[in-house]
């Protein structure tokens, strides 16, 4: 008769914590993607602190997860390597899977339906592998790994929990405090925020941070009502600092923004790093923005956040903290769509009708707390 479930309710092919030595950590995705996965380095680490933790991302995102406490080395692919001509790639992936493979893992945790991570998982001969159990992958995907995690239903479950459910079918049950998402700005950061802070007289200072922009116009709220929603705030006598990503199209919003303010605010748009625009809004009193990769890092910051939701799901991709509002327009039926806008035409009517005084009191509610 087979047996299901041995002492302590634990799976039968649960790992044996004890005998890892060495574990890799696969995220290849985005910015706010890499950040999400950081509680699964630090679930692992403190059940299994013998064990030293690798971590494998893109290099644009490596700052989202360098200098993090469990963190032993952080390896990157670097997406320019296919522009240097198929020898140069050739070479940097080989120098990259031989460096893998001398660590010797134990255990490769891969988070994505990445086939990348599927191959790294086989080449580094580790006995225990862990990924998605993807729809419609044949035998070459199941046969990569030792175990496979269940999707779940569609819509309903945040990444967070869906990266932490690879532990989960390793035996490993996160408590509820183990959660937290971990983002280190490091000293040179630190640093070097304060040393702007004072430039723009808001040292020491209470101010509201205002990420208004993203990556992907579709998720952004409209010029007019960000500026409005500035503009109260202001009145109410909160300084407000703006921010954004050197990107043309992101410059701009703040320019056409600051237009329209009657005093335009503090800025700090284009000038900041990853880990400075950490340090900076673990400083401020709230964070404002859209679902982008700054709003996932002012929650691991632990500082308050107001976020607008159009077409993306915010059940999925929401805030992962516990002082936060998000705001959505629910009596669209059809959000979350996931659709570059309405038609495709990069404007999301269910955000763009999202009134100014909603998203005033969420902030004003947060702001008196």
């Amino acid at each position: 008769m087979r047996v299901l479930w041995q002492n302590s309710h634990m799976a039968e092919d649960a790992l044996p914590l004890h005998e890892l030595r060495r574990a890799l950590v696969i995220k290849l995705r985005h910015h706010g993607d890499v950040l999400l996965a950081s509680p699964v380095l630090s679930v692992l680490k403190s059940r299994a602190p013998q064990v030293e933790i690798d971590a494998l991302v893109y290099a644009d995102t490596a700052e989202m997860l360098s200098l993090h406490p469990a963190l032993s080395e952080l390896f990157v692919i670097d997406r320019q390597w296919k522009r240097l001509g198929p020898i140069a790639q050739f070479g940097h992936e080989a120098s990259l899977l031989s460096a893998l493979r001398a660590r010797r893992y134990d255990l490769v945790i891969h988070l994505t339906e990445h086939w990348r991570g599927a191959w790294i998982a086989r080449l580094c001969g580790a006995r225990w592998r862990v990924a998605p159990n993807v729809r419609g992958r044949g035998n070459a995907w199941r046969q990569s790994f030792s175990h496979l995690v269940r999707e779940p239903r569609a819509g309903g479950r945040h990444v967070v929990e869906t990266n932490l459910d690879a532990l989960r079918r390793l035996g490993v049950h996160p408590n509820v405090d183990e959660r937290q998402l971990v983002m280190v700005p490091g000293a040179d950061a630190e640093r070097d925020v304060d040393a702007l802070l004072d430039q723009i007289a808001l040292s020491g200072q209470d101010f509201v941070h205002v990420h208004p922009a993203s990556r992907w116009q579709f998720k952004c709220w409209t010029i007019e009502k960000m500026a409005a929603l500035i503009g109260h705030l202001q009145a109410d006598g909160w300084p407000v600092l703006l921010t954004a990503a050197p990107d043309s199209s992101e410059m701009a919003m703040i320019e056409a923004i600051q237009g329209q303010l009657g005093r335009p605010a503090a800025s700090l748009a284009g000038r900041l790093s990853l880990k400075q625009l950490a340090a900076l809004t673990a400083r401020a009193r709230l964070f404002v923005g859209v679902d982008s990769a700054p709003m996932h890092v002012a929650a691991a910051m632990g500082t308050p956040v107001v976020a607008l939701f159009g077409p993306s799901g915010d059940n999925l991709w929401g805030p992962w903290t516990a002082r936060q509002r998000v705001i959505a327009n629910n009596g669209y039926d059809c959000r979350p769509c996931g659709i570059d806008g309405c038609g495709g035409s990069k404007i999301s009517d269910c955000l763009a009708t999202l009134p100014v005084d909603r998203v005033l009191a969420a902030c004003r509610d947060l702001l008196a707390g």
